[in-house]
């Protein structure tokens, strides 16, 4: 059971050590793509929303 567990990790760290980790400003490129996608998506569901409900207020009232 031990062996099975020590033979897992040693194999997790041999494969962590092939990565190619993303440089400070990769990452910093990355988190500015997603935060603009989250505002333009938030404003496109804010805008069909908001016509969609006026819609629905001319049919029903």
């Amino acid at each position: 059971m031990f062996g099975k567990v020590g033979n897992f990790v040693g194999e997790t760290k041999q494969e962590l050590n092939k990565v190619t980790w993303p440089t400070k400003n990769e990452v910093w490129q990355s988190t500015l793509v997603v935060i603009i996608t989250v505002f333009l998506m938030a404003a496109f569901i804010g805008t069909i929303d908001f016509v969609l409900s006026m819609v629905m207020r001319v049919l029903v009232g």
